[in-house]
């Protein structure tokens, strides 16, 4: 007896035609993952070359900066340089399209010696620049900067904030705890002027005069008593020294996000508590 098949005739030299529907899938996952490097290169780019966001991790830059605040940096203001791409991968041959920052910026930079961790301050001195503190006043080129006393910095106590000492500290008469620092006006030549806290007296309140050299820059954190920076030698995890503008990072722009630290990833509602909303959206 004969067996039907149920297989279906195969014409001599015919070639195999594939399904449409089995290609759909492995069609939509290659346009997936050329989509995806084609956003990581977009992103890249536009953290290398455009804006990059920086978090605040000190005290170092109080009153203006908080810990836990995010800021938005423009990357193109003073240039590009291997510090401006990611991990600062060695690309880019010392630095292209450069140009001098001001006195009063607010910088991020690789700090000295090592030159492997982002930091933010205030430029001070540029090249030629004679800088002295004396007596807890900065003096440039010989002449004191006007600094003017004004109400204290009141910093609410956070998780992410706590008073320098406690002397420092104050109770508002709702209940909440801040820190009430001493804070002053300062005014560099040509104008430009921000608010800086003195706590008292500090060894760094009297230093040398420090001529700064071609291509570099004095740095200073508003903070004046606590923040490591150009009036101590640079040093592994302590100041920094002169530091040179090859070094430069970006320029701080606009406050991005800004949280006290309280919130929980498993509370969702402490994500809005947290937030210190007066402060998003201020600039430099």
């Amino acid at each position: 007896m004969n067996e039907t098949s149920t297989e279906a005739p195969v014409t001599p030299g015919a070639e195999a035609v594939s399904s449409p529907a089995a290609e759909k899938p492995a069609k939509k996952e290659e346009n997936f993952f050329v989509f995806l490097a084609k956003l990581v290169v977009l992103v890249l780019a536009f953290r290398s070359f455009v804006f990059a966001p920086f978090n605040i991790p000190s005290e170092s830059m109080l009153p203006r900066l908080e810990n836990g605040d995010y800021l938005l940096a423009a990357k193109w203001s003073y240039g590009y340089s291997r510090y401006s791409l990611p991990m600062s991968v060695p690309l880019i041959p010392g630095r292209i399209l450069a140009s001098q920052p001001e006195r009063g910026d607010v910088v991020i930079f690789k700090a000295p010696p090592l030159n492997d961790t982002d930091y933010i301050k205030r430029v001070i001195g540029l090249p030629g620049d004679q800088v002295q503190m004396i007596g807890g006043v900065l003096h440039l080129n010989g002449q004191a900067v006007p600094k003017v006393r004004v109400s204290d910095a009141e910093i609410a106590v956070t998780t992410n904030t706590h008073c320098y000492m406690p002397v420092f500290e104050a109770t508002k008469a709702d209940g909440s705890r801040v820190c009430r620092y001493p804070r002053f006006r300062e005014t560099l030549p040509g104008g430009r002027s921000y608010f800086v806290l003195d706590l008292g007296q500090t060894p760094q309140d009297d230093t040398p005069p420090i001529l700064v050299p071609e291509g570099a820059m004095f740095m200073m954190g508003d903070n004046r008593d606590n923040s490591m920076d150009s009036r101590f030698p640079a040093t592994p995890g302590g100041g920094i020294g002169i530091v040179p503008q090859a070094n430069l990072v970006g320029k701080a722009s606009v406050m991005m996000f800004s949280t006290d630290g309280s919130s929980s990833w498993v509370k969702p509602w402490t994500w809005l508590t947290a937030t210190r909303w007066s402060r998003i959206g201020g600039t430099f």
